[in-house]
């Protein structure tokens, strides 16, 4: 359940009452208080519905400058909704709004992510160098390298050129300074005989790009239905830090050829989760309200899957290549 606050001018009224009727409003109200020719009404409405309330309201809204709206999370409510209410609850599709504010965030590239892509990939690189798995996890499940690729994937689904371009400089930032940090660490750092962990980790096919997919369609999927608690599992699973320490481990260590397959498998992971994360998220009908802006999110949806797809066969196909050397 949502409730939903709406600042409004007055002559309103009549026009809420009919959205409220239309959406199965569970609660309606109109207040009577009137500051500076405004008024507050509130709706409580079940998730399912929420984001046609909200696109029916900046239609109605949207002349009035001093409007507003603000959907307010419900906990619980008394009494209980049936069970079937409860499984179209359960398993309707977070309004853009929310997910938009909740994503965009992990595309702004400011000192707090950068230092936790830094910390992190020192856990990484000392977990993979002394090969100690609990270590690893440790590093996979800060995953600051996943936030900015789901931001881009939604970004594109939504047509949104601005976040497209932060979520791109985001990830690419954080991938670099992963890779120049485990560099420095490779490079100082003796390493006798590379573990398990680091050679399983330069080593990539078919089998990764189908974990990476699947990843990502579950990261996008848990968001677009609220179940966050699946992400650590999908950070665990997808793995982007690891290979990118991997990669300047082994930079630093001169091997460039184990160096390549930890990029290539990088590579892959990066991509395929991009490619997972827009087709779920066009599926589930995130995409802009204004017909202008859905012909832009078609165009870039469509330039985006092309250009991945492209970027994920030469990455096969330098693979099969380093496999012949």
């Amino acid at each position: 359940m949502k409730y939903i606050e709406i600042l409004f001018t007055e002559g309103s009224e009549k026009n809420l009452a009919l959205l409220a009727e239309k959406v199965k409003a569970e609660d309606y109200r109109v207040y009577a208080d009137v500051k500076d020719g405004m008024r507050m009404a509130r709706l409580l409405v079940s998730k399912d519905h929420l984001q046609n309330t909200l696109d029916t309201l900046e239609n109605l809204l949207g002349a009035q400058p001093t409007a507003k709206v603000v959907v307010l999370d419900v906990e619980t409510s008394l009494p209980k909704s049936d069970d079937k209410k409860r499984e179209q609850e359960q398993s309707a599709t977070s309004s853009r709004e929310t997910l938009y504010e909740e994503i965009s965030q992990s595309a702004v590239c400011n000192r707090n992510h950068l230092l936790l892509v830094a910390l992190s990939t020192v856990v990484a690189a000392i977990g993979l160098m002394e090969d100690n798995v609990a270590v690893i996890i440790g590093a996979m499940v800060i995953a600051p390298l996943l936030g900015p690729n789901l931001a881009l994937s939604l970004a594109i689904s939504l047509g949104d050129i601005s976040l497209i371009r932060k979520a791109f400089l985001t990830s690419t930032a954080g991938v670099m300074l992963a890779i120049a940090l485990s560099y420095l660490m490779g490079t100082f750092i003796p390493l006798e005989d590379p573990g398990v962990e680091l050679m399983t980790r330069t080593h990539a096919g078919v089998s990764s790009a189908t974990l990476a997919l699947a990843s990502g369609a579950a990261a996008a999927l848990s968001l677009t239905t609220g179940l966050s608690s699946v992400l650590v599992g999908v950070m665990v699973a997808v793995a982007l830090l690891p290979p990118a320490a991997t990669l300047g481990i082994f930079l630093g260590q001169g091997e460039i050829h184990l160096a390549t397959g930890a990029g290539i498998l990088l590579g892959i992971n990066v991509v395929c989760v991009d490619i997972a994360g827009n087709i779920v998220f066009w599926l589930k009908r995130i995409r802009p309200r204004n017909p202008e802006h859905k012909a832009q999110a078609v165009r870039a949806l469509a330039v985006s899957l092309i250009g991945w797809s492209l970027v994920l066969g030469g990455l096969f196909l330098l693979l099969a290549l380093r496999g012949r050397t």
